[in-house]
């Protein structure tokens, strides 16, 4: 055990809690204390991951965010890949001609709506909705952007479609039903966690990961001991290697401590 990445959202945050619980913060500095590298994978920049963890910096020191797209570690930015301009002017054309649909991109935690509606954007992330600003469209290269539509997974995953069809350079994923994460093509959380772990000279078989939808995927598939909680979707669940129980009973907060006595909490 040299490496730990979890995803947050119903991986290790039970729905309709604010912060990771305090059980789960514990097990994770347990194992950071006994030498291992441990952080949360998220599509989240990591000022929005640090709130989840209650301003426990020590939880966020090692961090892959925004889906892959800057990868942290002992609290230095180590990587940082950005989404061209020019790709976020076209995808605000092809939003705009969308009902309902619109797109948002952040400076830092801040988000910065370019295309849509507020009202849209509140219905797909009320979060980012009850804060967002008013934006022209970005003058430089960003690093987090999402795509939004306020209706039904089949109207998401539809806008996700057409996006990747009109700009095959970028990538898509759906994480919740209304919003669609966007990174460079080919790079994802699962290429993030390969970069960690050369970077910090781990052993394929000494990194464990930790997720429970759709896009986890690739983090799943990339690492060899890879694990869903029990409320997984099929997707994920097939691509996990390992299994656990549900995120709402800290299963990997279990798993985790069992891990740091030196146990392999899983059946082979």
């Amino acid at each position: 055990m040299r490496l730990i990445l979890t995803d947050i959202d119903r991986t290790i945050l039970p729905y309709g809690m604010r912060s990771v619980p305090r059980r789960t913060r514990e097990a994770m500095r347990g194992a950071i204390s006994r030498g291992c590298a441990v952080g949360p994978c998220t599509g989240r920049a990591l000022a929005w991951a640090s709130i989840l963890f209650d301003g426990d910096d020590g939880c966020v020191s090692t961090c892959i965010a925004t889906n892959g797209l800057q990868v942290y570690h002992a609290g230095e930015k180590v990587l940082e890949k950005t989404i061209p301009a020019e790709c976020v002017r076209r995808m605000a054309t092809l939003v705009s001609e969308l009902p309902h649909a619109g797109l948002v991109y952040f400076d830092d935690a801040q988000p910065l709506l370019c295309a849509g509606t507020v009202e849209d954007l509140t219905a797909a992330f009320p979060r980012y909705g009850k804060i967002c600003e008013p934006a022209g469209l970005p003058a430089h290269d960003v690093v987090k952007v999402n795509a939004f539509v306020a209706g039904d997974d089949a109207q998401t995953r539809e806008l996700a479609r057409l996006l990747s069809r009109e700009l095959p350079e970028l990538d898509f994923d759906v994480p919740q039903t209304g919003f669609t994460n966007i990174m460079p093509k080919g790079w994802n959380k699962g290429a993030a966690a390969l970069y960690l772990r050369d970077y910090l000279g781990v052993a394929p078989e000494d990194v464990f990961v930790f997720g429970d939808a759709e896009n986890d995927l690739t983090m799943l598939e990339a690492v060899e001991n890879s694990v869903a909680v029990s409320n997984a979707t099929p997707a994920a669940a097939e691509a996990a290697r390992w299994h656990i129980g549900a995120c709402e009973d800290l299963a990997v907060a279990d798993a985790i401590d069992a891990l740091s006595r030196g146990e392999f909490p899983f059946e082979r």
